[in-house]
């Protein structure tokens, strides 16, 4: 349906979609992609927010209803807790999408994956000389060894293993090269390039993609499956996950609505959306719940979505201007890139303070109501007039105490209420220390 839509409009010369332009069709798209959904692990690292087993269990289920092909659920080994909840979560039982979970270059993290029964696990480390120095404290060759080790150790005990670099947008080439070819060689399944500081323009991600798909072919490293993860930080989240797909990545790592730490993850529904719409490739994703399930990661999320948000936002497809609704009545697809049927949604026209005779009067007819060109003026008075008599002031007081407590909702411990907990478990009292960045 979606895609004869456009085709009809082009072939009426009613558009033109240069999207279609042999010129500007990519050729190394790839024909299928497969959505790896991080919501449950990148995207719960959204501050202060915490999701019930129950909340966790229902969006794990709509994804894999709506076609996912693989959800990270967890990191097991950071908590008790977290390990029940993954253990209970890879026994629930889903019909399309592979359950993993995540671990650190350790055993131990292994271990913990292993006895929540995931069949597949994502093992990842940086690279960088950022990382090793400050981070990790070790040298490149300990952190090979320990990336190769723990591949192997996860092999042996039967898992799917999905390697990824953190922070490859930041790392030289030549070193990407070198711990992808020891994954490789270790037999992992996937590798997985991260974005982790959302760093990459565009047109540098389809460099970095490029050369490191040619370096791995001259390391006749040949038909690995290669993945792409891309943070928001710039807001190039979804273009960069789109310019990856363009040099031919299959495999991405998308978050509900975008959650995530900082500005968040590639935003799911932004993903499919361009890539069924704008390429034509095929997800394998139920467009149509869509909205259902970012409404649904909203409420557990207790964090709103914002009303300007692509594709999910309560004014996606929301009018208020005479001029556009006058010419949304005449035929929809004049202000709207795509139905909204197809992700889940409705046209919505807010009648307010824009509202013109023209529109008023158009609306009449179509409802066969007469009306006299004094009846019609006072329609339009009292239309106006209901939203100017709102008063402003009070609807900005109503609106900062919201997000007050919003604020309120998600605070952390501030640093007295830490030191304080600190001081009745140890039964001392803290000495002068120094905090770069305030802990809230």
């Amino acid at each position: 349906m979606r895609k004869t839509i456009f085709k009809k409009l082009e072939a009426q010369g009613l558009i033109a979609n240069y999207n279609h332009m042999r010129k500007n069709l990519p050729p190394k798209l790839p024909e299928r992609v497969f959505i790896w959904d991080e919501t449950l692990s990148e995207g719960v690292q959204t501050p202060a927010v915490f999701l019930t087993y129950v909340e966790k269990v229902k969006l794990a289920k709509m994804l894999d209803e709506m076609g996912a092909s693989i959800i990270t659920v967890g990191f097991p080994a950071l908590s008790e807790e977290e390990r029940n909840d993954v253990r209970r979560i890879s026994n629930e039982g889903f019909q399309n999408a592979s359950i993993a979970a995540s671990a650190r270059i350790n055993k131990n993290d292994i271990d913990a994956c292993l006895e929540c029964g995931t069949r597949e696990i994502r093992i990842f480390t940086p690279f960088n000389g950022l990382n090793l120095q400050y981070r990790l404290k070790m040298s490149r060759e300990q952190v090979l060894q320990k990336a190769v080790e723990s591949i192997e150790y996860a092999k042996k005990h039967g898992l799917k293993v999905d390697f990824v670099l953190e922070d490859a947008s930041r790392t030289p080439l030549e070193e990407i090269l070198k711990i992808l070819e020891a994954a490789a060689k270790a037999k992992a399944d996937r590798l997985v390039v991260a974005d982790t500081v959302g760093f990459l323009r565009p047109l540098s991600m389809r460099y970095l993609i490029s050369h490191i798909k040619e370096g791995l072919e001259e390391l006749k490293i040949r038909e690995m499956p290669l993945s792409v993860q891309c943070h928001n930080d710039f807001g190039l989240a979804t273009a960069n996950t789109l310019a990856a797909v363009e040099e031919g990545v299959s495999y991405l790592h998308v978050c509900i609505a975008g959650f995530g730490e900082r500005s968040g993850a590639a935003p799911l529904e932004e993903v499919v959306t361009s890539l069924e719409l704008l390429y034509d490739i095929d997800t394998g994703m139920d467009l149509n719940k869509l909205h259902g399930l970012s409404q649904l990661a909203e409420k557990a999320f207790a964090l709103p979505v914002q009303f300007h948000k692509p594709i999910i936002g309560e004014n996606s497809f929301s009018y208020e201007g005479e001029e556009h609704i006058q010419a949304m009545l005449a035929n929809p697809l004049i202000y709207e890139p795509f139905p909204p049927e197809i992700v889940g949604r409705e046209t919505l026209f807010h009648l307010g303070r824009l509202i013109g005779r023209r529109l008023v009067e158009s609306r009449l007819a179509l409802a066969e109501i007469k009306a006299s060109p004094m009846e019609i003026e006072e329609i339009v008075r009292r239309i106006k007039r209901s939203q100017e008599v709102i008063d402003k002031g009070e609807a900005q007081m109503t609106f900062y105490q919201i997000k007050k407590l919003m604020k309120d909702l998600r605070r952390g411990l501030t640093e007295e209420e830490f030191w304080r907990i600190v001081e009745q478990v140890t039964r001392q009292k803290p000495k002068l220390h120094q905090e770069k960045t305030p802990i809230t």
